[in-house]
């Protein structure tokens, strides 16, 4: 029925997949005088042939509350109305009445009953490999420096733009899954890319051959994806169902853990997967389970002891492998989100906001396994799009926060609040770079406030100025060149555009028109580690 856009070396296999003839491709009209049919008989005549008989997805996308979290009813009814331009969803409105497509759109926001699984052999079975892409050229067939370069992701019609960091002039744009979430992962020479989407698909792609090399689902609804520093291992983080899933560099499937406690009595979604490269480890959160997993992809690691052990180094009780095992360490409370500090020792991370307005913020020491302090923030801080940087002699991070409009300061040896610097209102993402004094924040959650950035001097913690988009349009997202002279914004509107500003001047020295631009991604930032942008 809707969302995913079409492919065709994709189109033999999902019609192979739900037994579908070329009718599926076009909306069937209800019988005239027919008596209304039952929601379900309706899905099962017009959508069930691209988006699955238990609306798991295939040509199309899963329609699921889970994948669908992020697109109102409202929006959902006007695409199955109206169709969307560029796909396979076609409009329904001359076809199906009001009342329907009402039925429908409720019908596909309720859970599954029983709840679908995702086994071991659905992902094999999952997997879709481009022959021949091993032969492809082993350089760039475009102009541009690779180091940088611009990965734009566009929501508004799920596509992705590859952009020239110097020039800014597109290279290349092309369809994507629905719903791409958790940012886009690189491998370190900067050749592939990963994506993950909403509803478990992960993509890797050369960027130097603009082709896809690979597909497969890890899951039906995923949170997001990581990749290991030496390019060799992909990490899947689903909600749905409760797993982390294991795949080599090719995308085929080496192991699944479930995310249960040790007992397996109590299971959890996962709520963050991120590549730890110094500890040469994956870290997990567990968005139901009071536990961070790391999982080592270093065949040298520590074996792992989970009960109480008098010294290990005398090798007593029963040692697990090390290598691709689950070294637990217990928290307080789960963890929605997390990010490292530079030295990846620490994991800072926040739980959703305390019903008496205490902080929910932690740092947990991996290498002690174990809470160490609590960050004094208050509110909802999304410590995920979170920055360090030096200040007078001493580490400090600064974090958004999604409640209040707010940036919290706080001193990274102490744990310390340094200062709470004003914004406009709450805000998702703050970004910065090593070559710049200044930190760019949004107010994307405040809605009299969502068109203003502000920039705050890094030296002096004090706001220095304001960009402005147009009142009641979503400016976010900030993201600089290679060389931090350049900082990229988004107005993050269907009819929206990647906007280039001086990062010394704050002044727009080019717009793109683009289709909701929800992030940009700058490969060197990301390769590097850039204490500016997330990892």
């Amino acid at each position: 029925m809707f969302f995913e856009v079409f492919r065709p070396w994709r189109l033999a296999a999902c019609l192979l997949a739900w037994g579908a003839g070329a009718h599926a491709l076009t909306p069937a009209a209800t019988p005239p005088g027919a008596a209304p049919a039952s929601v379900q008989a309706l899905y099962q005549q017009h959508c069930a042939a691209c988006h699955g008989a238990q609306r798991l997805g295939g040509m199309g996308p899963a329609l699921l509350p889970e994948s669908l979290a992020r697109l109102r009813k409202p929006d959902a009814i006007k695409v199955i109305q109206d169709g969307r331009a560029a796909t396979q969803m076609l409009p329904f409105k001359d076809t199906l009445k009001a009342e329907e497509i009402s039925a429908l759109t409720d019908w596909i926001y309720t859970p599954v009953k029983p709840a679908p699984t995702w086994s071991d052999a659905d992902i094999v079975a999952s997997r879709i490999e481009t022959a021949g892409w091993k032969n492809w050229p082993a350089k760039p067939q475009w102009q541009a420096d690779p180091m940088n370069l611009f990965v734009v992701v566009e929501g508004g019609d799920h596509h992705v733009t590859l952009l020239d960091g110097d020039s800014f002039e597109p290279i290349h744009r092309f369809s994507s899954r629905f719903a791409l979430h958790g940012g886009p992962k690189f491998t370190p020479d900067g050749r592939y890319v990963f994506f993950g989407s909403r509803d478990g698909w992960i993509t890797k792609y050369d960027l130097w051959n603009l082709k896809t090399v690979a597909e497969v689902r890890a899951g039906i609804n995923m949170r997001n994806i990581a990749v290991s520093g030496d390019g060799q291992w992909v990490m899947a983080a689903n909600y749905l169902p409760h797993t982390v899933v294991l795949f080599d560099a090719e995308l085929k499937p080496v192991k699944t853990y479930t995310a249960t406690t040790l007992d397996g009595k109590q299971s959890s979604r996962v709520s963050a997967v991120y590549d730890a490269e110094p500890r040469k480890s994956f870290v997990v959160a567990l968005k139901d389970i009071p536990e961070l997993w790391e999982i080592s992809y270093d065949p040298q690691a520590a074996p792992i002891y989970d009960g109480l052990v008098h010294d290990y180094k005398m090798g007593e009780g029963i040692a697990k492998p090390g290598f691709q095992g689950v070294r637990r360490t217990p928290l307080d409370e789960p963890l929605d989100d997390f990010f490292f500090d530079q030295s990846y020792a620490h994991a800072l991370g926040a739980a959703r906001p305390h019903a008496d307005g205490s902080p929910s913020g932690q740092v947990v020491n991996l290498d002690a396994r174990r809470k160490i302090a609590t960050l004094p923030i208050a509110g909802m801080p999304h410590l995920g799009s979170g920055i360090t940087f030096d200040w007078n002699g001493t580490r400090v991070l600064a974090s958004p926060n999604l409640q209040d409009g707010t940036i919290s300061v706080i001193d990274m040896k102490t744990w310390k609040l340094v200062k709470n610097i004003a914004t406009p209102g709450p805000g998702f993402f703050m970004r910065s770079h090593e070559k710049t004094p200044y930190a760019w924040t949004d107010s994307m959650m405040a809605p009299k406030a969502k068109h203003i950035m502000t920039i705050i001097d890094k030296r002096t913690l004090e706001p220095v100025a304001e960009v402005k988009g147009s009142p009641g349009k979503t400016l976010a997202h900030i993201e600089f060149t290679k060389d931090g002279k350049y900082a990229l914004a988004s107005l993050w509107e269907d009819d929206g555009a990647l906007i280039v500003y001086d990062a010394a001047t704050f002044k727009e020295i080019k717009r793109l028109p683009m289709r909701k631009p929800v992030g940009k991604y700058n490969l060197h930032n990301k390769i590097s580690k850039s204490e500016g942008t997330s990892h």
